[in-house]
């Protein structure tokens, strides 16, 4: 199977998740624990994103100047800073970092 047949069929599959969600009923989605398992199930993977995209460079950890970057936008994003001003620091401190080493 080649890449671009595994990436069609993963952008199907999406497809036919997104249309299973029109047919789940109201009433499933008013139960509290379930519209908690939702807004937890997106923070958790965010996390897992976040996580993966800071520490992962193909199959290996590696620990480098994405990092800190990614350590000082959580300390501005804490702080509520507007994100625009987040999303340039942490591109500065990561750029910083990458011209010193």
């Amino acid at each position: 199977m080649t890449m671009w047949q595994i990436v069609i069929l993963a952008s199907i599959a999406c497809v036919i998740f997104k249309l299973a969600g029109y047919l789940v009923p109201p009433r499933v989605l008013d139960n509290p624990a379930v519209s908690r398992i939702a807004e937890l199930l997106t923070v958790a993977l965010l996390a897992a994103l976040i996580g993966v995209q800071t520490f992962a460079q193909g199959q290996e950890i590696v620990i480098d100047a994405r990092v800190p970057a990614v350590i000082v936008a959580a300390g501005l994003f804490a702080l509520r800073v507007p994100f625009i001003v987040v999303v340039i620091v942490a591109a500065l401190v990561a750029a910083g970092i990458r011209a010193l080493s």
